[in-house]
């Protein structure tokens, strides 16, 4: 093994160590903050040390069986020499295993998301699409024991989403959904339809990395235009009566954050500024991916939403993926959050 490779896993094994020390100890219960950010740390290093620990245990093997070459026993010899054949092509393996896992991913893979679903083209039936689809990826969320929480929502009048923006927490969110930003488009025969014809409809998803708002980047106070009304929709007489609803306006760019979730206008302020930073990053993402970084469009996807990533085929119950070329015909299970077959896929070609 390269021996730069080896220093870099051994302070790899030394963190981990420190890191799974201070998560066992009681008071970090106290900080929620710090317990969160030490799980991600650990979760960035847990698959390299795992391999290196393994790594050091074949090394071990290969070490006390060449120890056996030195026996007057042939026949002990022999099989000294086939186990170190079966070790060491183990080990060239495990080592190649530890070479992509610590090739330096996407800085973004470890951050939490907002998730934004609007409908497109095909009215009423294109919101109820984007509801379909919020269904979806929160109950693939719930599996994975990730946090769903609103930030403002369009309720359509036969129960869809004209938007939804909402927040999911968890370990690696952004990792796994990053590839869903785009055009999903829907062919199926709507409720109204009185004939049987097949209508084609489409909603976009647009997946934002949450930002460390101090390390990330800096907002002017001066830059804000923060404007509060009267909340729409379910919350009740409080919500509806208060001018609980908060938008934040940030006058150099004009993009705008609202949040109308919370009861407290203090919390929505606080949910809209968090939000913001999160638009604010993705614009500026944005504005040096295309400035620096064509070569990023052999990935599977730019997250533009213009693009037709996904068709969803009811009548064939059909699901295929554009930009890998991939259909499964399992449409029913992946509409209930089972994701997984085009998740894996996703990020399996976007390694090669």
């Amino acid at each position: 093994m390269n021996p730069d490779l080896r220093s870099k896993l051994e302070k790899n094994l030394s963190s981990y160590k420190d890191i799974t020390q201070e998560l066992s100890e009681p008071e970090i219960y106290s900080d929620q903050a710090k317990m969160k950010s030490l799980n991600q740390e650990l979760s960035k290093l847990e698959q390299s040390v795992k391999l290196f620990q393994k790594f050091l245990h074949i090394e071990k093997s290969i070490s006390e069986t060449q120890d056996l070459l030195n026996d007057d026993d042939k026949e002990m010899i022999a099989i000294a020499k086939d186990e170190l054949v079966g070790y060491e092509k183990e080990l060239e393996q495990v080592e190649l295993k530890i070479i992509e896992a610590t090739i330096e991913k996407d800085p973004n893979d470890s951050r939490d998301i907002y998730m934004e679903i609007r409908a497109g083209t095909g009215g009423e039936e294109a919101a109820i699409f984007a509801g379909d689809l919020f269904k979806m990826y929160a109950k693939f969320a719930e599996k994975n024991k990730w946090g769903v929480e609103i930030i403002n929502s369009n309720v359509s009048d036969h129960g869809g989403f004209k938007e939804i923006i909402y927040k999911v927490t968890g370990n690696n969110v952004y990792s796994y959904l990053k590839f869903e930003s785009g055009t999903h488009r829907v062919q199926r025969v709507p409720d109204t339809e009185t004939q049987g014809r097949v209508h084609t409809s489409a909603s976009t998803v647009a997946v934002l990395p949450i930002v460390d708002q101090v390390d990330d980047i800096e907002i002017n106070p001066a830059d804000l235009r923060i404007d509060t009304y009267r909340a729409s929709g379910a919350g009740g007489q409080h919500v509806n009566k208060t001018d609980s609803a908060v938008r934040i306006t940030h006058l150099p760019t004009g993009i705008v954050s609202e949040c109308q979730d919370d009861r407290s206008q203090h919390k929505n302020k606080a949910k809209a500024l968090e939000y913001l930073h999160s638009r604010l990053l993705s614009a500026e993402q944005e504005k040096q991916k295309k400035d620096t970084d064509e070569s990023r469009k052999k990935q599977i996807g730019s997250g533009d939403r213009s693009e037709r990533i996904r068709t969803y085929n009811f009548p064939q119950g059909r699901v295929t993926d554009h930009r890998i070329n991939l259909t499964l015909y399992k449409l029913d299970q992946l509409i209930e959050g089972n994701i997984e077959p085009l998740i894996d896929s996703l990020i399996e070609e976007s390694r090669k």
